[in-house]
């Protein structure tokens, strides 16, 4: 927990402290006080005492005692009164006689009449009244009425909606606070898309959820904890998750889970997990799934799988698809990547087809590829490529290059590569090697290689020198790239990178690249190491690398063998050789090898 900080700190928030016992007693004592005050006011006539203790007893519930109350400092003029009345009766279930007692009001100047009439005029659907007493409320400086009015024209599409969502957002509506830091983040982001400034901060759409989430709002607080967390301010981030979390938000319990599991700690994390999926969040039941996946639960993880799927998640089916293939239960990973991939899940559409191409139905596949690349998945793309390239025609040729660019600009490693093969067989040099720089710099080693090639051949020639001699030159980018690939593992690059050390003279380097090659099964390595041995003056060594070189077809490497066993006067052994160097060429070679054979046949026969 280095970065979350000390559990203790994170699970307990001051915001979560309950009043002590003896607190609430004191509470309850006063306000029993005030009670007995205001109702011996009120007893002796007093309008405010019946008002104020109408509207005590109406927020406890006691409609019975308080509607005397009320209706009494009502026929007295008392506007809060009348309000208070309009509440009752609206909680008893007479609307209409609620709302005649709020106009009376709100034509005396009460701002919280005339948004509870407004609110009446709105689910009665009359839109029209219903603007003009929210309006009024609004006017006066209500919150509710700035927000209830603010939702109104929202709903109307009018613009005027987001003047009165942040003028009861400064007001202290919390909802109002979070609706107001949404429509901010949403302007936001469509500037960031459009590339336009349209002068609208991300930072004041913070600012807003920060506000919503310090009243209590569950939903304020899991948004400002994913804008902490993008920005890498976990601790923070923890926090405002955990107070949603705790609030019942479970897609900030799921959230705090990533966190935590992210910060190495799993146990705490599949604890919230547990806690968001059992209130139905399918991303939860989905992490628990790979959990339990994780540590060979199959059964578990597909429990857990099944739980996502029924809370409407469609990775819950792919994951069930991927967790059959790998136990070899291929038609029923069939059955769930169909499920999914009808659900518009990409990647299963993806692994459909390629299980769908291993069992031979190249058909079937066909589409499944081109559904998912179609909705955006780069392998499939990459893959509907390879299908198309398999085909062998001109005019597969085309549309095979068309989706290997496709997935290329998507960054797609292995499809750069084959773009940039195919530019460098039309002819497109700098085509090719914009290709096959991106698929070098994301890590191909035959991109590397190729990249390699294509600038080395640019190289002004080289001066002329022996093996082993040096000239010292200094490195250049295709050695670079050479070298690059070489430490990949490929072996040409490995054999070309020793040329290149033992045109600088660096026989060590040479010898140790060639030999790395050689090992990993480059006939070419193993002939070059025999020739530097030999120049150092290793010849039987230098014989054996010659063997294992001639044996996988060099036909150079034979010819130098049949020289090595004539010197020795063991002639039947070099023309052993010298034959397996005519059938192996090139022409040169076999041309040098069938007089050296000619040579030896009549030494032996003489």
């Amino acid at each position: 927990m280095d970065v979350m900080g000390d559990k203790a700190t994170l699970y307990e928030t001051g915001r979560f402290a309950q009043p002590s016992d003896r607190d609430g007693a004191v509470e309850g004592a006063e306000e029993a006080a005030e009670e007995v005050r205001r109702r011996l006011a009120a007893e002796a006539g007093d309008v405010e005492a019946m008002s104020v203790l109408g509207a005590m007893l109406l927020r406890r519930g006691d409609l019975d005692g308080a509607e005397p109350q009320l209706r009494a400092a009502t026929a007295a003029g008392d506007r809060a009164a009348a309000n208070n009345l309009g509440v009752l009766l609206h909680q008893r279930g007479y609307a209409d006689e609620a709302a005649g007692w709020w106009r009376i009001a709100a034509v005396a100047g009460s701002a919280a009449a005339a948004h509870a009439l407004g609110r009446h005029h709105r689910e009665r659907g009359d839109e029209p009244a219903a603007q003009y007493w929210l309006q009024q409320s609004a006017e006066q400086g209500h919150a509710l009425g700035a927000y209830a009015l603010a939702d109104l024209l929202e709903h109307r599409g009018d613009a005027g909606a987001g003047q009165w969502m942040r003028a009861a957002a400064e007001r202290g509506h919390r909802e109002a606070a979070y609706r107001l830091a949404r429509a901010l983040d949403r302007q936001a982001s469509s500037a960031d898309d459009d590339g336009a400034d349209n002068g609208v901060s991300s930072a004041e759409a913070e600012n807003w959820y920060r506000q919503a989430a310090a009243r209590g709002h569950q939903r304020a607080a899991l948004h400002l904890g994913a804008i902490l967390e993008k920005r890498g301010e976990l601790k923070e981030a923890g926090r405002w998750y955990l107070t949603s979390a705790k609030d019942g938000e479970a897609r900030a319990a799921c959230a705090l889970g990533f966190l935590l599991r992210d910060a190495g700690d799993t146990e705490s994390a599949a604890v919230w997990w547990l806690r968001a999926a059992q209130d139905g969040d399918g991303n939860a039941a989905n992490a628990l799934g790979a959990l339990h996946a994780e540590r060979g639960e199959t059964q578990t993880a597909e429990r857990w799988y099944r739980a996502a799927m029924d809370a409407g998640d469609v990775n819950g089916a792919y994951n069930l698809g991927l967790l059959c293939a790998e136990q070899g239960r291929t038609a029923q990973a069939e059955q769930w990547y169909r499920r999914a991939a009808y659900a518009g899940h990409r990647e299963a559409a993806n692994a459909l087809a390629i299980l769908l191409l291993q069992v031979g139905d190249a058909t079937g596949a066909e589409p499944w590829f081109s559904k998912a690349a179609e909705a955006g998945s780069v392998d499939a793309a990459f893959n509907l490529g390879i299908l198309f390239a398999g085909r062998g025609t001109a005019e597969d040729d085309v549309v095979a290059l068309r989706w290997y660019e496709r997935a290329a600009a998507a960054g797609h490693t292995e499809a750069a590569l084959q773009v940039g093969i195919a530019r460098l067989r039309d002819g497109d040099e700098p085509e090719a090697e914009r290709h096959l720089r991106c698929a070098a710099g994301g890590g191909s080693a035959e991109a590397a290689y190729r990249l390699a090639t294509v600038l080395d051949a640019r190289r002004p020639p080289a001066p002329a020198h022996e093996l082993g001699e040096s000239v010292h030159l200094s490195k250049t980018e295709c050695e670079e790239w050479y070298e690059r690939a070489a430490s990949q593992g490929h072996r040409r690059a490995q054999v070309r990178v020793g040329m290149l050390a033992a045109a600088r003279g660096d026989v060590v380097e040479a010898a140790r690249w060639y030999r790395e090659a050689a090992e990993a099964g480059s006939r070419n390595g193993a002939f070059n190491l025999g020739l530097l041995l030999a120049r150092e003056g290793s010849e039987p060594e230098a014989a054996v690398w010659w063997t294992r070189a001639a044996d996988a077809g060099h036909g150079r490497a034979a010819l130098r063998l049949a020289l090595v066993y004539a010197r020795r006067g063991e002639l039947a052994e070099g023309q052993r050789w010298a034959d397996r160097a005519v059938s192996l060429g090139p022409a040169e070679v076999s041309e040098r090898a069938t007089r050296l054979r000619d040579a030896l046949r009549e030494e032996l026969s003489a």
